[in-house]
């Protein structure tokens, strides 16, 4: 990876999205990185392409109410029996000064096959860019110390 150096993941802990993600079609092959173990955010880690890597969190740790309506065709296409079958992400991204998650296109995961989709919810609650946190500008004053 360009910002972990070399991991090795289990074979068995790969993550495999058939279409790719939006805008992403071509990669494929993906493992889901931990810094930390007290830590909300992860890495989607391109397996193919070491600088390809989007931070993840889980949306239900900031929307307590948020759910992912599949479609039958969605849930036939991962082969879930039921959503308790999938674990969902969401892609975090810097808008601005604030960080927002993507809560119209969660990534479904089948927790044992490891099959995945980036889906598209027709549920109009949910925002591109729905706002999780505000980051605070830091302004260095350029000042020079004397003695």
């Amino acid at each position: 990876t360009a910002r972990f150096g070399e991991v090795e993941i289990d074979d068995q802990r790969l993550i495999h999205f058939e279409r790719g993600l939006l805008g992403f079609s071509s990669f494929n092959r993906f493992a889901l990185l931990q810094p930390d173990e007290a830590g909300v955010f992860f890495w989607l880690q391109s397996v193919d392409s070491p600088e390809l890597a989007f931070v993840v969190t889980d949306p239900v740790s900031w929307v307590p109410d948020y759910r992912a309506s599949l479609k039958l065709e969605q849930t036939a296409e991962l082969n879930l029996e039921s959503v308790s079958d999938a674990q969902v992400l969401v892609i975090v991204n810097k808008y601005e000064d604030q960080l927002t998650v993507n809560l119209q296109g969660p990534l479904v995961i089948h927790r044992d096959s490891r099959e995945a989709a980036q889906v598209v919810l027709s549920d109009s609650r949910w925002s591109t860019r729905h706002q999780i946190v505000s980051i605070e500008s830091t302004s260095v004053s350029n000042q020079a110390v004397g003695s």
